[in-house]
């Protein structure tokens, strides 16, 4: 049983987490409250970890380091990895925990973590998760969260171990996650705990397997799962690889990367070394592992780099890489870049001028994407639509990541499609941009929206029990109708959103609706109601037969 983590059982804990995920993302998907085909959470957290992972693999690969690096530079790296990659809420809440962890290993610039570094880390992982949330819930990941830090941290002051913190931990985890219907009630209806919780859970039960490898068999090939690609073709299990990944930013700066490794340089030789490299380039990054050195340097002088390397050894590895051309600096202005759930919905976007992004159920941006279209528009600032209730804090974490790169992002707050179109009609160019962020929110805020979806499992929802195949009416987010005709639950949805003084009435069509249900709605729409325009929008999206607005 191990009594500290290094950075091979780290790296070990992170990549069976991953295959956890994988294994069960399915069952988690299924644990997410309406029985709408658009729970997605287990496969959230999965995409968001196996592409955070893919990712800095792939940039060890390339700097000729893997497995070579300091713990606190690839805590580091898997921190901002997993932000980047993170997919719907739970993909954000997952990287705030990892966040957490990281910044306990980097501020004690940590080679091992023992007992008491792993208490704080799980308590500054349940910190952040928390902290990232606007409104945080109780029956959730965060109550999951912060009762298994308080186990972890009970059991280390009782005198406990790592081994016997991280079964506590587990067990702490499992007994939170029970009570979940207990503190929320729409779990309780469902007859389901929380899908983010049961996430949470499994990257606890990881840790604790790392732990006790030496006695206790991992129901997830623990001595399979390596950070060898080969092997993990070898286990048996499929994944994304990297899918959807961000496009790294253009260069602005030096035309070269410098990169190279040296063997037995002192402490003293190090600080030469970082002052040198920072008087002749900049993104400096001096790690060390042991007795090797890794050396990375943007500089337009490749000999002075390599020179100052071999003033204290010789240099091994070296690569030289051309960087990309300079992108430009944002333009005066402001861009609009908005999220599409269907092929349709985005041609609309785009003939309105926004710069768009595929993005909705089962398939959710991810944070480096939205940051990536963002950064595409080179604008100095950009109004961001998510269109999408479970992609808000992902774009959130792009718009905090591009203020930081000097483009100021302003999110509207557009839960679906019908939102963000009602948004951009209000748009004005030659306003200033406050002011069309506040029209624009302010019109996103007075559509009052629903949807038409079916049933792809039996479960208790506002509007009843509803069985496989039932049709849903979804009012303002809430099932609140379950019928088996498509037209007569689309009358009653838009019973429930059309009111006195409604003049519009927008209904975006889904890829599957049924032959004639638009037709008929449409006419039934001007035989009651007069005054009232009807347009119609082909959006091409999945899941939804329907999205209505009304203005």
């Amino acid at each position: 049983m191990l009594e500290v983590l290094d950075a091979e059982s780290v790296r070990r804990w992170v990549v069976v987490t991953r295959a956890a995920l994988a294994a069960r993302r399915a069952e988690i998907d299924a644990l997410n409250v309406f029985p709408v085909p658009d729970g997605d959470t287990g496969t959230n957290m999965y995409l968001t970890l196996d592409q955070a992972l893919d990712t800095a693999r792939t940039e060890q690969e390339r700097l000729g380091i893997f497995g070579e690096v300091s713990l606190p530079v690839e805590a580091a790296a898997l921190s901002r990895s997993a932000l980047m990659s993170a997919r719907g809420n739970s993909g954000v809440i997952l990287s705030q925990m990892i966040r957490g962890v990281s910044e306990v290993v980097t501020a004690g610039n940590l080679e091992v973590v023992d007992a008491d570094a792993v208490v704080r880390a799980v308590q500054r992982g349940a910190q952040r998760a928390r902290e990232s949330v606007v409104r945080p819930q109780e029956g959730t990941i965060l109550s999951v969260a912060d009762a298994t830090a308080l186990e972890v941290a009970r059991v280390r002051a009782e005198g406990g171990g790592l081994g016997d913190m991280t079964r506590a931990g587990v067990e702490a985890a499992r007994a939170a996650l029970s009570r979940t219907p207990e503190q929320l009630q729409v779990l309780a209806d469902a007859g389901v705990v929380d899908a983010g919780g049961a996430g949470y859970l499994l990257f606890v039960e990881a840790l604790d397997q790392v732990v006790h490898e030496l006695g206790t068999p991992s129901r997830f090939a623990v001595d399979e799962f390596t950070l060898n690609p080969s092997l993990e073709r070898r286990a048996g299990w499929s994944r994304t690889g990297g899918e959807g990944a961000p496009e790294p930013r253009v260069h602005e700066g030096p035309d070269y990367e410098v990169m190279y490794l040296l063997h037995d340089v002192s402490e003293e030789g190090l600080a030469r070394l970082r002052l040198r490299l920072d008087e002749i380039g900049d993104s400096v990054v001096v790690s060390t592992a042991e007795d090797v050195c890794n050396v990375h340097v943007h500089t337009d002088d490749i000999g002075a780099a390599i020179e100052a390397g071999l003033e204290h050894a010789a240099p091994q590895r070296v690569a030289v890489t051309l960087l990309e051309a300079h992108a430009p600096r944002p333009r005066g202005g402001v861009a609009i870049v908005a999220c599409a759930a269907g092929p349709g919905i985005a041609e609309v976007l785009e003939e309105s001028g926004a710069i768009t992004l595929m993005s909705g159920p089962g398939h959710r941006a991810s944070a480096g994407e939205i940051l990536a279209a963002v950064r595409s528009a080179g604008t100095e600032e950009v109004i961001l639509l998510p269109n999408d209730r479970d992609t808000r804090m992902a774009a959130d974490a792009a718009a905090h990541a591009a203020e930081q790169e000097g483009q100021t992002v302003h999110v509207i707050s557009s839960a679906t499609a019908v939102q963000g179109l009602a948004a951009l009609a209000v748009f004005d160019p030659g306003a200033s941009t406050q002011h069309n962020v506040l029209a624009m929110t302010h019109s996103a805020a007075a559509t009052r929206h629903g949807a038409l979806t079916v049933a792809v499992k039996a479960g208790l929802t506002s509007g009843g029990l509803c069985e496989v195949g039932d049709v849903l009416g979804v009012v303002s987010g809430d099932i609140t109708i379950v019928g088996t005709d498509a037209e007569q639950v689309t009358r009653e949805v838009l019973d429930g959103i059309v009111a006195t003084g409604t003049e519009l009435v927008t209904l975006v069509v889904g890829a599957d609706a049924p032959e004639g249900l638009v037709h008929s709605i449409t006419d039934w729409i001007e035989s009651r109601r007069d005054g009232i325009e009807v347009e119609v929008i082909d959006g091409g999206q999945p899941h939804y037969l329907l999205l209505l607005g009304a203005e």
